[in-house]
């Protein structure tokens, strides 16, 4: 009798493993399919959403087949049960499995926004205007307005942003991007204002974004900015006028039809510095790092004047009359490339 009991508890032991086998097998089955999508996919996952809400979302589009045996996941599975809200990537050919498992972690997909050095604020806020899954609370504000809310005690906002790429996840403000753009470019301006050149005639952490702004305006090429740093840092010291096209294009704001006229130099505005001594109220755009060295950071030189080259680059000279002759030799250039 009682090898009969022990011989029909072995045999329910045995059929309770198989039946738990086959279930999880099915289960497994079910998980190891691939999404039928033919490419990438961002799929929103609201809050709240639980495993059974997703499952049924898949079957509705058609990217994985039903299964009686879905519902046991969480008892096989439970690690995938604990779907987190979000905006996700989905890659064609990736399992179920690996889905649930990206949803579980709340890795969401990084969307990435880029400013390009030599930008302006008007350009960053049409920029982060059209960037997608941002969510925008900036459209209607000044920029006072936006300053405020980002605890800028300014109300111009030139040059107060590291150009940069930065990522985000869907439903980030348009004002955390600039705040993090703010806090980057100043982690970096205090670090490096400690360690400037000595002597140099730039009084604040401001007044080196400023003249960083003109140098970046002025020239693209890595090799020049020092050099065209240290012509603006000799300028001013000897209170000589900066005389910097590019503060002068800044001043006239939407005047600027693409040409700079004599009579433009001439005309009063508080940049431009063909008329004014000294550096510009505000930076005239947003400088990248090299630029805030380079104004941190200019060296020496006996240059007190540049004019382009005509082939990319620039001419440096030490006297007025070398950078006549530097400038004809310019428009000579000009006149026979057309």
């Amino acid at each position: 009798m009682i090898k009969k009991i022990a011989v029909g508890l072995i045999l329910s032991v045995a059929l309770a493993a198989s039946a738990l086998w086959f279930l999880n097998n099915q289960v497994s089955q079910f998980l190891n399919q691939p999404l039928l999508i033919q490419n990438s996919q961002l799929v929103t996952v609201d809050s709240g959403t639980n495993l059974k809400q997703v499952l049924q979302d898949f079957v509705d589009r058609n990217w994985i087949n039903s299964s009686s045996y879905a519902r046991l996941i969480g008892r096989f599975r439970p690690e995938l049960t604990d779907i987190k809200a979000g905006t996700y990537d989905f890659k064609s050919g990736e399992k179920l499995v690996d889905i649930l498992k990206l949803l579980v972690s709340g890795k969401e997909h990084q969307f990435s926004i880029t400013f390009i050095e030599g930008s302006r604020f008007s350009e960053w806020k049409k920029q982060l205007e059209k960037a997608p899954h941002l969510k925008h609370t900036m459209k209607s504000l000044s920029e006072a307005e936006i300053a405020e809310k980002l605890g800028i005690k300014r109300e111009d906002l030139e040059g107060l942003f590291l150009p940069q790429t930065y990522n985000y996840t869907a439903g980030t403000t348009d004002i955390e991007i600039l705040q993090r753009a703010h806090k980057k470019l100043f982690s970096h301006l205090d670090a490096l204002w400690d360690k400037r050149q000595k002597d140099l005639p730039i009084k604040t952490p401001y007044d080196a974004l400023i003249l960083a702004s003109i140098i970046e305006k002025e020239t693209a090429i890595e090799s020049e900015r020092i050099t065209i740093a240290s012509v603006f840092v000799n300028r001013l010291r000897k209170n000589m006028r900066l005389q910097t096209d590019p503060t002068v294009i800044y001043g006239l704001g939407d005047k600027y039809n693409g040409d700079i006229t004599k009579k433009d130099l001439r005309t009063p505005t508080p940049y431009n510095t063909y008329v004014i001594r000294g550096l510009p109220p505000t930076p005239i755009a947003m400088a990248g790092l090299a630029s805030i060295k380079a104004a941190l950071h200019p060296g020496t030189s006996p240059y007190y004047y540049f004019v382009a080259s005509g082939s990319g680059g620039h001419v440096f000279s030490k006297t007025l009359r070398q950078h006549n002759i530097a400038v004809r030799a310019y428009l000579r250039k000009l006149r026979s490339s057309k």
